[in-house]
């Protein structure tokens, strides 16, 4: 296995990628699907094929994906910000465990049994305890830490409002599956584990058609508002069986949960498909 970079300075912009990877962008809706690649073929597939996936669907998307065995990267409005849902869960968790980091101590009881229900059941009584708890400085120590600069914490115990990018979630993942300065690796082995035990109710999104070999980790978001009707997320990474990749879905503007469900895996099928070859 490829060592990969590190998570803190690795971007999901295609121009952080060597010169010597291709560069291919397809239109999708009033934006460009932009993806790198050394893999040749690759760029120009995953591009026009996302862009395909998207085209003629209601509301507004942004996407962001990473694989490292073919050090590939795609973004569509990588940086435009979303309402964040339930997936800003998982930086709840992340700023948690780094608060505990530097405390010297391993997660209370009554931290592991509150996180335990945040990701595997998006319980959001359990969120609003540790958000209070972690506080707004904390929380954005965490931010920092992360390079997560495009993300704006909710105001208040406001936590699903929270406003995230594609490009930053990405950047979380990465930092969950690589070594870094940020979160020991028992801190981020915790992570993952918690996002592979999401309730099966729970694990729509970014894993529809994953290869079976990999071992899936994923945290969605969902949430209807008077103006601009569903905001439908998720963000997941793939790892293990000869995989090493995440991505990341936000989309708002959809009519119904169902429907940007629907979006959001007709994008991750067609990334799934070109990345691995999996049915």
């Amino acid at each position: 296995m490829a060592t990969p970079a590190s998570a803190g300075t690795t971007s999901a912009s295609a121009g952080t990628t060597s010169a010597s990877a291709g560069t291919t962008s397809a239109a999708a809706g009033d934006s460009k699907v932009v993806c790198t690649s050394k893999k040749p073929g690759l760029a120009s597939e995953l591009s026009h094929d996302i862009a395909g996936a998207l085209n003629g669907r209601q509301g507004t998307w942004s996407l962001a994906l990473y694989d490292r065995f073919t050090n590939t990267t795609c973004e569509l409005k990588a940086d435009t910000p979303f309402d964040s849902a339930s997936v800003v869960k998982v930086s709840v968790l992340g700023a948690l465990l780094r608060q505990a980091e530097e405390a010297h101590r391993k997660l209370t009881p009554r931290e592991v049994k509150l996180t335990t229900a945040m990701i595997t059941k998006s319980d959001n009584a359990s969120t609003s305890a540790l958000w209070h708890q972690i506080g707004a400085a904390g929380f954005k120590k965490f931010l920092a830490l992360a390079h997560m600069r495009h993300t704006v914490p909710g105001s208040g115990g406001s936590w699903g409002l929270t406003q995230i990018t594609a490009g930053d979630q990405l950047r979380l993942m990465q930092l969950l599956t690589t070594e870094n300065a940020v979160l020991t690796p028992s801190s981020r082995s915790y992570a993952l584990d918690l996002m592979n035990r999401v309730t099966p109710g729970q694990r729509w999104g970014v894993p529809a058609g994953s290869p079976t070999a990999a071992t899936v980790h994923v945290k969605n978001g969902w949430l209807p508002r008077t103006t601009g009707g569903w905001r439908v997320n998720s963000v997941g990474a793939f790892t293990g069986g000869g995989h090493d990749y995440g991505m990341a879905v936000l989309s708002t503007g959809n009519g119904t949960m169902d429907y940007g469900v629907v979006t959001v895996e007709g994008a991750a099928r067609i990334i799934h498909r070109d990345l691995t070859g999996a049915a």
